[in-house]
């Protein structure tokens, strides 16, 4: 398919020698670049909050028993009253 794209004249200038350097057409360059594009967005690594999670599982939370001033002091790492 052709399409038209606005590239700056240094990038297409940069694109044109590199292409001429490893004996590919402006084509493949340009193809190869979106596809290596493509391939990083996809095998980005989606963030995973990490565990903070308290006492056992399937326990008691160990976090039930403080009153909200003692939960308030625990959250905030102040000493309790």
């Amino acid at each position: 398919m052709k399409t038209t794209v606005d590239i700056s004249d240094a990038l297409l200038a940069r694109a044109k020698r590199h292409a001429q350097k490893v004996g590919k057409p402006l084509r493949a360059i340009i193809e190869d670049g979106l596809r290596r594009v493509l391939h990083e967005e996809s095998a980005a690594v989606r963030y995973r909050l990490p565990d903070r999670s308290v006492g056992r599982a399937g326990g008691e939370n160990p976090l039930d028993a403080l009153s909200w001033q003692d939960l308030r002091a625990e959250i905030y790492g102040e000493p309790r009253a």
